[in-house]
């Protein structure tokens, strides 16, 4: 890749910011500069955008930041973030079509608006175009379940359709086209009333209040569930192989390393008390694998995303 005083950005009508702080950016307050950010202004303008910028230069698209760790020396790639423009939310009997940048949460709420089960949305963090790449769910329902086909922006600057088929969800993982960025999807739920679907989501949020650290400072789920399923909120779910069980008998629970901690209210959360770095995240998160593999055999898996470079020593 061309150094950063050697790249030269496509003219786009969005907004271009060199060496923007991703710190701002995400849930956990850290991260160095990426060399560029580009808020573009629609698709169309994404599309010339991508189509023009040199092939070498690498592409990061990232949404609100939610289960994201960006080290301390930051990312040498041009940034893309969608805003407004790409959160509109639409329904259509028993389908909702979404932007790439519209919130779970809202997306949720629209969707019981029109008696449509979106209801396992309500408590995931971040945005429409996020849930579709990882395939998140809770509750025993994940995306992959309601998804019916999504426009993406390719690389090489090209609109189209993409399906499940070619995306191949698996737990926590798709085989999304690298450099791609996801703009809208279009997801098919059951049909309810809106009232009682309103009611389970409050539901659900006052038992998310009651058991994980909203108040604070974190990214959601830090690690997988070795078991390859999100927990089923029901009262016979089974809890042997999920990841803050194992953290837990582990003795991780409260671990700290500078300004990082696992939650003392869920030990799969890792929290910013304050202070830490990416590498104190990052530091403390690798020392719960080695001590859960230590004391069980189980390597965790990393459900947050880290990316970029950390800073030289």
């Amino acid at each position: 890749m061309a150094a950063r005083s050697e790249i030269i950005l496509p003219a786009a009508r969005g907004r271009l910011t060199r060496q923007k702080l991703l710190a701002e950016l995400t849930w956990l307050r850290v991260g160095g500069p990426a060399d560029h950010l580009f808020q573009p202004a629609d698709v169309e303008d994404l599309a010339e955008f991508l189509r023009q910028l040199d092939p070498a230069v690498q592409v990061f698209p990232m949404g609100v930041g939610s289960n994201l760790i960006v080290r301390d020396g930051g990312l040498r790639a041009v940034v893309i973030r969608l805003g407004r423009g790409f959160n509109g939310i639409e329904t259509d009997g028993d389908t909702v079509t979404a932007g790439a940048a519209a919130l779970d949460a809202h997306v949720a709420r629209k969707a019981a608006d029109a008696g449509i089960d979106l209801t396992f949305l309500r408590t995931i963090p971040g945005s429409i175009g996020g849930a579709v790449r990882m395939n998140a769910g809770c509750y025993g329902s994940y995306t992959a379940d309601v998804f019916v086909s999504a426009t993406i922006v390719t690389r090489q600057g090209e609109i189209r359709e993409i399906t499940a088929e070619e995306l191949g969800f698996q737990y926590r993982q798709t085989a999304f086209p690298e450099g791609a960025v996801l703009v809208s999807a279009k997801l098919r739920g059951p049909k309810g009333d809106p009232a009682e679907l309103h009611a389970r989501m409050e539901a659900q949020l006052q038992k998310r209040d009651e058991t994980q650290p909203v108040k604070d400072r974190s990214a959601g789920s830090t690690f997988r569930n070795p078991a390859g399923f999100s927990s089923t909120g029901q009262a016979d779910d089974v809890h042997d192989l999920k990841a803050w069980k194992v953290i837990d008998n582990a003795g991780m629970r409260g671990a700290r390393r500078g300004g990082a901690q696992m939650s003392e209210k869920h030990s799969n959360f890792m929290i910013n008390t304050g202070g830490a770095t990416a590498a104190d995240l990052e530091g403390l998160g690798e020392d719960v694998r080695k001590k859960v593999y230590e004391n069980s055999g189980i390597r965790l898996e990393w459900e947050i995303m880290r990316i970029g470079d950390p800073l030289p020593e």
